[in-house]
């Protein structure tokens, strides 16, 4: 190789790694699908991975906790637990998402709805608790059962399970500051109350899930579940009490995202769980998929400019009720990714057509699945365990774990798997990305060469 070729070679070699010639590294950001579209969408490969953990009585300390995974391979911790932050007690942790700033992590508990939020920018490898919000239900006006902590411009928008009055599924959307401050409660509509909304369909009952926006058509969109008396019984016991089983969201309220209004409650029934929304410009639907009917819905605007729900896909099938849980699209909305808690498998759709999905492959991930998330440019995806601590599964087959695979094009390949149980860490259950460049230019890990280096060393 030649003097000239050399250098070239080596100035190549440090821009691909992240190194920038004047001695500081460059920006190398990280991203998930599921984000809000508040938060800038930053590309590359994530340092981290914090894992939002069900403390289990006996196992560790027993408490709720703070995962933190090192998950890039150019570290000498890949692979492997670099913190485990515990906030006290068991408050069935389930869900959790950064600020618009990506400054911090609110993290909920569906049982005693308490909000933790976690300082994840100072130091991105060991998060601290910042901050811990105790009096969610009164300051609410009775809402119970934080879930999904949603960014908008300086707020967060936190969907509630459940109500303090009769521990059902009638719930709100309870807005607070990225500072902790309540704003505003914004009760569902039923059919006692539409609030101004179009019931579309048979159903306005009053539940919720999750929520994802989508701004350039002014919507929000809020999906259902089910409430504290159901969500906290066990599984097996629940499947066989019928009235229950009576007590399950069948419905999608589309929402005036500025005015906060809702404007349509559409019939998605069996239980509607995770939205997840088109991020192409052209692309104007959001999709989500029923727990208990094991079915895709489109949520989608029509050619005269009229939100309609139908379902265009089974998942698996829908007689074994295999339970669609979490969900995760690729940024150019070509796939999406569906996992079902009881066979254990994720599935891979063909989205290209999002009126008619396709299943293009399938994998067994454990004997239980839940959370999934991918990154930016679809090559990885990481898998978690948990679904709730009285519904995952008994015995041998209570499965705990994180999983890293990489997507080579036709199939997952494993990277690495931690046992959550052997580490005394509990169950596994929601993922967020972080990144030491989010908030510095400089990766302390990375080693910075100057350009005199680089001629002396080539």
């Amino acid at each position: 190789m030649s003097q000239l070729k050399r250098p070239a070679l080596a100035l190549a070699t440090a821009i691909t790694s992240g190194i920038l010639l004047s001695g500081v590294a460059t920006p190398v950001y990280t991203d998930e699908t599921c984000q809000s579209p508040y938060m800038a969408k930053i590309t590359g490969q994530e340092d981290f991975v914090y894992v939002w953990t069900l403390g289990v009585e006996g196992v560790g300390d027993g408490q709720d906790k703070l995962v933190t995974i090192d998950v890039n391979p150019r570290s000498k911790h890949y692979g492997k637990v670099i913190q485990s932050l515990s906030v006290g007690g068991r408050n069935e942790a389930h869900h959790s998402g950064f600020t618009d700033d990506r400054k911090y992590l609110w993290a909920g508990g569906l049982d005693t709805s308490k909000l933790f939020i976690f300082d994840v920018s100072t130091d991105p490898a060991k998060p601290r608790l910042h901050k811990v919000i105790t009096d969610f239900v009164e300051k609410s006006g009775g809402v119970v059962g934080p879930h999904t902590t949603y960014a908008l411009p300086g707020r967060i928008m936190i969907t509630g399970l459940s109500n303090n009055k009769d521990h059902g599924g009638r719930t709100a959307l309870v807005e607070y500051t990225n500072e902790g401050e309540h704003v505003a409660t914004h009760w569902m509509p039923t059919d006692q109350n539409l609030q101004g909304a179009e019931k579309t369909g048979q159903f306005s009952d009053g539940y919720n899930y999750d929520i994802r926006v989508l701004p350039r058509r002014n919507i929000m969109l809020t999906s259902s579940f089910t409430g504290w008396s159901n969500y906290m019984m066990d599984f097996g016991k629940m499947l066989q009490d019928k009235e229950a089983m009576k007590r399950f969201g069948n419905t999608v309220v589309l929402w005036n995202l500025h005015s906060k209004k809702p404007k349509k409650v559409f019939d998605v029934p069996g239980a509607p769980l995770e939205i997840r929304c088109a991020w192409q410009p052209n692309h104007n639907w959001c999709v989500t998929t029923t727990a208990l009917t094991s079915k895709i819905w489109l949520i989608y605007e029509d050619e005269t400019g009229t939100w309609r729900a139908k379902a265009v896909a089974d998942v698996g099938d829908p007689s074994k009720i295999p339970l669609p849980v979490d969900i995760s699209i690729s940024s150019d909305d070509s796939r999406l990714w569906v996992n079902t808690f009881m066979d254990g498998k994720t599935r891979l759709f063909d989205m290209t057509d999002p009126h008619n999905p396709k299943q293009i492959y399938e994998k067994v991930i454990g004997r239980q699945v839940n959370m999934a998330s991918s990154s930016w440019d679809s090559t990885r995806i990481y898998y978690t365990s948990s679904l709730l601590a009285n519904w995952d599964k008994k015995g041998v087959d209570n499965e705990q774990y994180f999983k890293s695979y990489v997507w080579d094009g036709k199939q997952l390949v494993e990277k690495f798997a931690i046992d959550f149980t052997e580490q005394k860490l509990g169950r596994a259950h929601q993922m967020r990305f972080g990144a030491y460049s989010l908030y510095s230019a400089v990766d302390p890990r990375e080693k910075t060469i100057s350009l005199a280096q680089l001629e002396s060393e080539n």
